[in-house]
């Protein structure tokens, strides 16, 4: 004998199925939005990294470079706060040099004031913006590809300081030949190195301790001063890796 649903038993069981229908949806629904989120974090993380490595090797910035010519118009300039300009010979490190009110200021503002992940090379806050301090620090994001201040890796292979011992620094009007003698890894927390005009006697000492390479017959004569390079060893950590050169002023 056949048997038939009661009328409540089946508005139970379709109810039952719409449930099932809406919740499967919904599901549906909830992996669909999850997955877009997913690939449009990634698509921005892409674009993020591109951008950043093009802010970073953009050469463009060389029009501003002392003694560097260019047809190219822009209606861009680059910040009074430009201080210097930076050398380091056969390698990436060819920029202007920044400073702020603080050391935080560059960190993530192009030489044009603009938002930068890239951020600026920038001279230490505390230092004389006319590098007439014995010892001055600069500071530079590391970047992939030996972008910005990333080149200072290649520093710490055995050798490669005899080769790319030289650079320019151009400040104003004057010029200075820079002679580099040490490479050193250190924390961000060590005075002698990253409290420019405090601790300015103990700084060469400490660099000759500590150095990972150091080459004696290079080091700063008397009347010479000291230029620190620094960046970060490790993202988030507060180990730094930099190069030290002499200063020698080129007479006109």
């Amino acid at each position: 004998m056949r048997k038939t649903l009661i009328p409540y038993k089946k508005e139970r069981l379709l109810m039952v199925r719409k449930i099932i229908r809406f919740i499967d949806n919904m599901i549906d629904k909830t992996v669909f939005l999850v997955c877009l989120v997913l690939f449009l974090l990634g698509s921005y993380g892409l674009y993020d990294s591109y951008m950043v490595y093009q802010q970073a090797t953009d050469d463009s910035i060389l029009k501003y470079k002392p003694g560097y010519e260019t047809d190219d118009a822009t209606n861009k300039k680059i910040k009074e706060n430009m201080v210097a300009w930076l050398t380091v010979d056969n390698t990436n490190i060819d920029y202007p040099v920044m400073q702020g009110k603080d050391n935080n200021e560059y960190l993530n503002k192009d030489p044009f004031g603009d938002y930068s992940l890239s951020g600026s090379i920038f001279l230490d806050s505390r230092n004389n913006p006319d590098f007439d301090d014995y010892y001055s620090l600069v500071y530079g994001h590391h970047m992939e590809q030996d972008m910005m201040f990333g080149a200072l890796d290649d520093y710490l292979k055995e050798g490669y300081l005899d080769s790319h011992s030289s650079g320019t620094l151009t400040v104003g009007e004057k010029k200075y030949k820079l002679r580099f003698f040490a490479v050193l890894e250190c924390e961000a927390t060590e005075p002698a190195i990253f409290a420019p005009t405090e601790n300015d006697d103990e700084t060469l000492d400490y660099i000759k301790q500590h150095a990972l390479f150091l080459d004696d017959d290079a080091t700063p004569a008397k009347d010479e001063k000291i230029l620190g390079l620094s960046t970060c060893k490790y993202p988030d950590t507060v180990e730094r890796t930099l190069i030290f050169g002499a200063m020698s002023p080129v007479k006109d």
